[in-house]
């Protein structure tokens, strides 16, 4: 089984960046965690600031692999692009925030990348990615 993992603007920074909200804990480090608990699967991860590379690597794994998880950060609630990116791959995707959107500001309440997705899961801190591996499996 192939899961990705793709992590948004500003997740390059977990570890440093808002320890209240996103915790003390890099994803690089918290990816080999994932990579010992699930040792079947064979995972990869991706990380961009910048929209058309998600978008470009949403294309290049989404009609092999069997599930995304996606962390679009701040895209989640402005981008379209991302969006009809998920709407075009077969790849079935699952949205992931380690903060729960709807207890924060009013903007992070919508997101544009929802409808498109298999289901989300946020608040959960970094324990959604494995909560997602666990649902493709």
């Amino acid at each position: 089984m192939q899961i990705a993992i793709i992590n948004g603007p500003n997740l390059n920074l977990l570890g440093k960046r808002e320890p209240g909200i996103y915790g003390n804990e890099s994803f690089e480090s918290y990816f080999e965690k994932l990579k010992a608990q699930y040792p079947n699967v064979q995972l990869t991860y991706f990380q961009s600031n910048i929209e058309g590379e998600m978008i470009n690597h949403l294309h290049e794994i989404g009609f092999f692999y069997d599930g995304i998880l996606l962390n679009a950060g701040g895209y989640t609630h402005t981008s379209v692009a991302l969006r009809d990116a998920i709407s075009a791959i077969k790849t079935p995707v699952l949205e992931i925030h380690i903060s729960n959107i709807h207890a924060r500001e009013e903007f992070r309440h919508k997101s544009m990348i929802a409808p498109v997705c298999v289901g989300s899961i946020c608040g959960l801190g970094m324990k959604g990615y494995a909560l997602g591996i666990a649902y493709f499996l």
